[in-house]
C-alpha cells in the first residue's frame, strides 16, 4: 500500500495482496559473528509475527501503533479466495478504514486493493518471457482482489519488471518500457480491468514513440470498461551518493493527462 490513501467515503474498504516473503532468523554468537539458524523458521511475513501470540499483549498494541498508528478491523475474505492465495503463494488481508462523515453527500463504500508483487524469472531470461511470466503472475492476483470485492486495484511501481532504477539508462532495463496507451501491460489490464469490472492503475516504464522515445515513469490509469482515461508521468527521484534515479530518464518534467 502507499504511504497515505486520501478517500471522500464515510467508510471505505482497504485490501491488500502480496507475495510471501520468508524472514530467515539468525543467532548471533559471543564473538560478534553472526551465524545462520541451522533449522530456520519461515514466516509469511510482519503480520504473521505480530499476530503468532509470542508478544505480550501491551507491547503488540503498541507496535501495532507505532507501525500502523492504529489497529483497524479486518475485512472477512471467503475462504475460497484465501485458500486459493495460499496454493499460488501470495497473501490477501483486509482491512477497514472510515473517513469522516460529510454533510452534504452520502456515504458510501469504495474496496481499494494495493498490489505488491515479486519477479519470477531470472533477470538473465529474455525481457519478453520475464515480463509475460510477471503478467501471468500479477494476474491472479488481480483477479483474487476483484473476487474479494475491489473497486480500485493500484500495482506497484514499475510492476511489469525488476525494479532496475539505476544510475545508467542502459540495456536490457528499458526493453521493458512501452507505449501507455497501446503496450503489452496496457492490452492486458485492459482486458482484466473490462472482465472484473475494477478501475487498474498500473505503473510502468513508459517510452513515448511520438516524442524521440523519450521514457517515463508512468501510471497508467483504465477505467472499468477497459479504457484508458488517463496517465500521470513523473521523474523526481534525487541524488543520493552514486544512486541517481534521473539518470534513467531522458528528460525531467512532469505531466498529468486525466481525461473525464
Amino acid at each position: 500500500m502507499g504511504d497515505q490513501i486520501v478517500l471522500e467515503e464515510n467508510e471505505s474498504k482497504i485490501m491488500g495482496a502480496a507475495s510471501n516473503d520468508f524472514v530467515k532468523h539468525e543467532a548471533v554468537t559471543g564473538s560478534n559473528n553472526v551465524v545462520q539458524d541451522p533449522d530456520p523458521q519461515p514466516h509469511e511475513g510482519l503480520e504473521a509475527i505480530l499476530n503468532s501470540g509470542h508478544i505480550p499483549s501491551a507491547e503488540l498494541e503498541e507496535a501495532i501503533r507505532l507501525i500502523y498508528g492504529k489497529r483497524l478491523p479486518q475485512l472477512a475474505i471467503d475462504s475460497s479466495i484465501t485458500e486459493n492465495a495460499k496454493e499460488n503463494n501470495f497473501q490477501i488481508l483486509g482491512y477497514q478504514m472510515k473517513a469522516q462523515v460529510e454533510q452534504c453527500r452520502r456515504p458510501r463504500k469504495v474496496r481499494i486493493a494495493g498490489i505488491q508483487n515479486k519477479i519470477v524469472l531470472p533477470t538473465t531470461a529474455p525481457v519478453p518471457e520475464q515480463r509475460d511470466a510477471i503478467f501471468r503472475r500479477v494476474g491472479q492476483m488481480i483477479e483474487a482482489a476483484a473476487l474479494a470485492g475491489a473497486n480500485i486495484i493500484g500495482l506497484q511501481e514499475a510492476w511489469t519488471m525488476p525494479f532496475a532504477f539505476c544510475t545508467r539508462e542502459r540495456l536490457p532495463w528499458t526493453e521493458f518500457a512501452e507505449s501507455a496507451e497501446n503496450g503489452p501491460s496496457t492490452k492486458y489490464m485492459k482486458q482484466l480491468a473490462a472482465k472484473h469490472g475494477v478501475v487498474i492503475i498500473s505503473p510502468i516504464l513508459e517510452r513515448d514513440e511520438e516524442k524521440d522515445d523519450v521514457i517515463w515513469n508512468t501510471a497508467v490509469v483504465i477505467s472499468h470498461t477497459g479504457n484508458v482515461i488517463g496517465k500521470s508521468r513523473k521523474n523526481h527521484i534525487p541524488r543520493v551518493g552514486d544512486f541517481n534515479e534521473v539518470s534513467l530518464f531522458s528528460s525531467i518534467h512532469w505531466e498529468n493527462e486525466i481525461t473525464n
